[in-house]
């Protein structure tokens, strides 16, 4: 048996930014919606207040140490940072930037390229539909700019491998043809190895279990699935139809399941003799800080349900080689989603201690 190694997604987005002074309001980060969220019904948890980091702005190093110190108590190996690159301009980019020119924290990390559209609605979902920056894949000269800009975090230690290749992810797999990625892919190949590195393994990351064979074919290593989306057009349609109805007429959201259906159905559709796939699994999940009564929201979850989930999943792979028994966990402070592992003030310390009660159950 093999420990799974433990990789928790990471917004960089909790400093303000000209982009989101611009887009949305002077000073916006997540932490606007954050602040603004209120319950929508009997027992939903909101607001939901940082505990031991507060609300901390990513600029500030200390942070960033303390971030990674409580990732290792939970027995987390690193961060993946969503990273945002639209044809040469990157948005999001100082954290990792100065994760990278400062050294600190001593903590691994790899990288997601977030590679969808950005819309007025994409951190506001009452604001208009407004496209304000298109995700593009202009072809090889930019895939060459691309390169060159993450090449030091390329050759930064730190830098989570597998098998000596380079973890890197797609955000939205499907987002980017066959073609374009495949170039992108024997370009980034070839770029490598001119620069001493042993190359890359891609991740192509999916809402939509049925995209797992095109993601695949198109010449992904690895599929990471995020089961809600798939979840919430099956689960529990007939039982909750009045539920809904009820819902649509009184205002509050429609979109509200039991954290208890999710593992279930997460356990019961990951395939883990399919061995490209690599699990992703979530704490929590409480859209409505962003989205208000559109909001999806998994109900009742806590650190002994989490702590459950994680047992059985590391369970469930545990006879793969250490090197790819991969696990992704979404996320360590994706707040806007009532999505993270950070300590609030409910829970304090309770879900980073339940993750490392969990690992180290596998013997």
């Amino acid at each position: 048996m093999s420990k799974p190694r433990l990789i928790a997604f990471y917004l960089p987005q909790f400093y303000p930014t000209k982009e989101n002074d611009e887009w949305w309001q002077k000073g916006f980060t997540e932490w606007t919606n954050v602040g603004n969220a209120k319950p929508l019904f009997k027992g939903h948890y909101q607001p939901r207040v940082p505990a031991d980091l507060g609300y901390y702005d990513l600029r500030v190093p200390e942070v960033r140490e303390e971030q990674a110190q409580l990732a290792r108590e939970a027995g987390i190996e690193g961060f993946c940072y969503w990273h945002y690159w639209f044809a040469g301009r990157r948005l999001l980019d100082r954290v990792f930037r100065e994760v990278v020119e400062s050294g600190k924290p001593d903590f691994p990390f790899c990288l997601c390229w977030a590679n969808h559209s950005w819309y007025q609605k994409t951190w506001d979902s009452t604001k208009p539909d407004k496209l304000l920056i298109e995700q593009t894949y202009p072809g090889v000269e930019d895939y060459v700019n691309h390169f060159y800009a993450m090449l030091p975090a390329f050759k930064d230690k730190r830098y989570i491998k597998v098998d000596g290749k380079l973890l890197f992810g797609f955000f939205s797999a499907t987002g980017i043809s066959k073609e374009q990625f495949r170039l992108f892919a024997s370009t980034w190949q070839k770029l490598a190895r001119d620069n001493d590195l042993e190359g890359f393994k891609f991740f192509g990351f999916t809402y939509d279990a049925e995209e797992f064979d095109e993601i695949s074919e198109n010449g992904f290593d690895y599929v990471t699935i995020d089961y809600l989306n798939h979840m919430k057009h099956t689960v529990n349609l007939a039982k909750n139809v009045f539920k809904r109805l009820y819902r649509d007429i009184s205002g509050c959201p429609n979109k509200v399941y039991d954290y208890q259906d999710y593992v279930k159905y997460i356990l019961n559709n990951f395939n883990p003799n399919r061995k490209n796939q690599l699990p992703c699994i979530l704490p929590n999940f409480d859209h409505s800080p962003r989205s208000s009564n559109k909001a999806f929201i998994l109900h009742n979850s806590t650190p002994e349900r989490w702590e459950m989930l994680c047992k059985k999943m590391f369970n469930m792979i545990s006879d793969r080689p250490h090197e790819e028994n991969i696990v992704f966990l979404k996320a360590w402070n994706e707040w806007g989603e009532g999505n993270y592992l950070e300590p609030d003030l409910k829970y304090g310390k309770a879900y980073i201690e339940a993750t490392k009660k969990a690992i180290d159950n596998v013997k």
